[in-house]
């Protein structure tokens, strides 16, 4: 079986939280390179924060959205998050902010995700 087919099937068959924490987790990951890269690496920093950036709106239009099943409450706060990771990604690459935040924060989400 190919690397290709195999990544589908496992994508298939995990559930949506573990495809989240999954995703979480690879983005968090090169964030954390590019911190120890530091800003030696502007073609990286900015493809892994657009990425940081993407994964957190597409949970805050999926939390828009009315089908979700998630409490009221809890989409407000992640989209709130979302709004707050946006604008801290611009930050870290028009003013040179720290990363740290950013991956504070999916590192929380994954925690909960994980159910810890």
């Amino acid at each position: 079986m190919s690397i290709q087919a195999y990544q589908r099937a496992a994508t298939q068959s995990e559930n949506p939280r573990d495809t989240e924490y999954r995703t979480l987790a690879t983005v968090t990951a090169n964030l954390l390179k590019v911190k120890d890269v530091g800003r030696n690496d502007l073609g990286a920093l900015s493809v892994a924060i657009q990425d940081n950036r993407r994964l957190w709106s597409i949970f805050a239009l999926d939390c828009a959205q009315a089908e979700n099943q998630m409490g009221h409450a809890t989409r407000a706060q992640i989209i709130s998050l979302a709004v707050f990771v946006d604008r801290h990604c611009s930050a870290v690459l028009r003013e040179g902010a720290e990363i740290d935040p950013l991956i504070d924060i999916n590192r929380t989400i994954m925690e909960g995700l994980a159910g810890r």
